[in-house]
């Protein structure tokens, strides 16, 4: 074992002041902090992200994550008149919905959300999770049948550090301005910082592509494991668009928007060039990224695989150096909150 440290889930633990957890976003969006790291120099630059666009290298190419977050959060009601929540998690497939059920249930429970739509409970998992399937009027409907009802009668599902409701808000501001489709319980946060002004200046200055990871709520999941390779990662679907395909298989320098598109970036060039797919990987310091050079990322919760995909950029110690300096100075942490760019 190189470094032992590295690995022991303990490593990636941090205090955070509760003030420091942003609840709401920064207004106007690029208005938020940005800390920007160079790995060369190993200097440290504090700014805001309307100035993002001066620090990206000449010759390299934006990767965007265009998934668009649906209202995966419905409340309803078994037969028997109990309330009870459901948090849409990932379509399986065309007809299986994975989903989290805050109440008791078994197979074969009715869950019901207004006079004609409803789920029925198929499957109960090991982990906690549920297989529903989705029913309008009797009919089952598969997964992009639902979207416009759950668009309807939905909420927001906000992260549950944000300990609010979700509001009106929340509806434009938890979504990227070029968020285009749909299927993601959690927003790409990193993107959340763009206007669309400020996005459509830096797409015609820079070479860019879309790709989409239709983020699941295991990204909020931290490690339980003693040692961080024993953690069980969360799989979610993705797809490659023929123009991103382009520029990874290319020379060209890549900046990732956010541990997303890293995330499949990174499983792409790991794991046979498939353009679409399910990924599961999990970047940490003993398992580094090939292809992306460049990373835009929000500050990460304790012990989760996103710090650890941080340090897989930077190293253990640079991550904690980094994390120390964003709380001395005040960022905004999780996902309304500040931004990082590693160069």
């Amino acid at each position: 074992m190189q470094n032992n440290k590295e690995l022991l889930t303990q490593s990636y633990d941090f205090t955070l002041p509760g003030e420091l957890i942003a609840t709401h976003p920064a207004s106007p969006r690029d208005s938020a902090k940005l800390l920007i790291y160079n790995r060369q120099t190993k200097k440290i630059t504090h700014t805001v992200f309307s100035e993002f666009e001066k620090y990206i290298p000449q010759n390299c190419a934006l990767i965007f994550n265009d998934t668009k977050v649906i209202k995966a959060r419905l409340f309803g009601m078994k037969p028997s008149g109990g309330k009870i929540e459901l948090l849409i998690n990932r379509a399986l497939n065309a007809f299986d919905v994975n989903v989290y059920i805050k109440g008791k249930v078994k197979v074969g429970t009715h869950i019901i959300f207004n006079d004609t739509f409803y789920a029925e409970v198929a499957e109960l998992n090991g982990d906690g999770s549920r297989v529903v399937h989705f029913f309008n009027t009797q009919e089952k409907l598969r997964f992009e049948d639902i979207l416009p009802i759950v668009d309807e009668i939905g909420h927001v599902p906000l992260p549950p550090y944000i300990q609010r409701e979700d509001n009106k808000e929340d509806e434009s501001e938890y979504q990227s301005v070029f968020a285009s489709n749909e299927g993601a319980v959690a927003a790409p946060t990193a993107s959340l910082h763009f206007t669309d002004e400020q996005h459509k200046r830096i797409c015609e200055k820079f070479k860019h592509a879309y790709l989409t990871l239709h983020v699941g709520s295991g990204t909020f999941k931290p490690v339980e494991a003693e040692t961080i390779t024993d953690h069980p990662m969360h799989s979610e679907y993705y797809d490659i668009s023929d123009k991103a395909k382009k520029i990874l298989d290319s020379q060209t320098p890549v900046l990732s928007i956010g541990t997303t598109s890293t995330r499949t970036i990174e499983f792409y060039t790991k794991h046979g060039k498939k353009q679409r797919g399910e990924a599961n990987l999990f970047l940490h310091p003993q398992n580094k990224p090939q292809r992306v050079n460049h990373l835009l990322t929000n500050f990460h919760l304790p012990k989760s695989t996103l710090l650890m995909l941080v340090a897989s950029f930077v190293g253990l110690e640079v991550a904690q150096e980094l994390y120390a300096e964003a709380i001395q100075e005040k960022y905004r942490f999780y996902s309304y909150g500040d931004a990082m760019l590693i160069l």
